[in-house]
C-alpha cells in the first residue's frame, strides 16, 4: 500500500510546519509549500530523509502553483491530500479605516488562493477516484470580531467552500473537511497581540495551544475512519470530537 502524498500550503512555520512533521512521522510523503524557499527548506531539514520536498511560490500564483504540484508528483507520485493552510491576518482595524488593498489581499490569500489550490488538485482526485481536502478554518468564520472584518469574511468564505466542495464531489470520493484549530501559538499571534482590536481573551499566551495539537487531529482526518466528519467544520477545541477522531483514526500509514 503506497504512502499518502500530501501538499501543505503555508508550511514554512506554525500549524503548516507542525502538520508536515506529523504527516511525515506517520508515513506520508509531504510537499512543504511556503512563499520563501528558505522557509520550506528549513522545515524539510527537520523531517526524515526522503519524506518531504521543499516547494516555494505565492499561493496566488496559479501557474507557479501548478508547477510546484507537478514537481511534488514527479518526486512522490499522485497527490492524495491537500491541507489548505496558507493565511494572513490583517488589516486589524475598523472597517472604515482599513486600506482597501490590504483588505482585498486578505481575501485573496485566505479565500481565493485556497479555492485555486483546491481547483488545481480536484481534477487529479477525480481521475484517481478520490482524495482529501482539509481547509484550515477559524472560529472567526462563524463569530465575527470587531476590527477583523477581512479575516472573518475570508474564513467564512472558506467554510462555505468546504460545504460547497463536499456537496459537489463527495459522491466522486473526494473527502472535504474544515478544521478550526483554536487559538494556537504561531507567528500570526504576534500581530494579533499587537493590535488594539484584539479581545483580551486572545491576548493571553497562557491559553495558547501548541501547533502540534491541531496537527495531530488534521493528520487523523486522512483515515477513512474519519469519514463521518466529511463536509463539516471541526473545532479542535471540542474534546468529544478530539477523542472520537484521534481514537478512530490515529495513523496515516494505515490508510495508504
Amino acid at each position: 500500500m503506497s504512502s499518502p502524498v500530501v501538499l501543505i500550503t503555508g508550511a514554512g512555520r506554525g500549524i503548516g510546519a507542525a502538520c508536515a512533521k506529523v504527516f511525515a512521522a506517520q508515513g506520508a510523503k509531504v510537499g512543504v509549500l511556503a512563499r520563501r524557499k528558505a522557509d520550506a527548506d528549513a522545515v524539510v531539514a527537520t523531517l526524515p530523509e526522503g519524506a518531504a520536498l521543499a516547494l516555494a511560490c505565492d499561493v496566488r500564483d496559479r501557474a507557479g502553483l501548478r508547477e510546484q504540484i507537478e514537481a511534488l508528483e514527479d518526486a512522490f507520485g499522485p497527490l492524495t491530500a491537500l491541507v489548505n493552510n496558507a493565511a494572513i491576518i490583517g488589516p486589524l482595524e475598523p472597517f472604515h479605516d482599513a486600506d482597501p488593498d490590504a483588505w482585498a489581499e486578505t481575501i485573496d490569500v485566505n479565500l481565493s488562493a485556497a479555492a485555486w489550490v483546491a481547483q488545481a488538485v480536484v481534477p487529479g482526485f477525480l481521475a484517481q477516484g478520490g482524495g482529501t481536502i482539509i481547509n484550515i478554518s477559524s472560529g472567526a468564520a462563524h463569530k465575527p470580531i470587531a476590527g477583523w472584518s477581512a479575516y472573518c469574511v475570508s474564513k467564512a468564505g472558506l467554510a462555505m467552500l468546504t460545504y460547497a466542495l463536499h456537496l459537489e464531489y463527495a459522491e466522486a470520493g473526494i473527502r472535504v473537511f474544515g478544521v478550526a484549530p483554536g487559538v494556537v501559538d504561531t507567528g500570526m499571534q504576534v500581530a494579533i497581540r499587537a493590535s488594539n482590536h484584539t479581545p483580551e481573551r486572545l491576548r493571553d499566551r497562557s491559553g495558547l495551544a501548541q501547533p502540534e495539537a491541531p496537527a495531530q487531529l488534521i493528520a487523523a482526518l486522512l483515515s477513512t475512519k474519519a469519514d463521518g466528519f466529511r463536509g463539516q467544520e471541526i473545532d479542535v477545541r471540542d474534546e468529544n470530537l478530539q477523542k472520537i477522531i484521534l481514537v478512530l483514526a490515529p495513523y496515516i500509514k494505515s490508510t495508504g
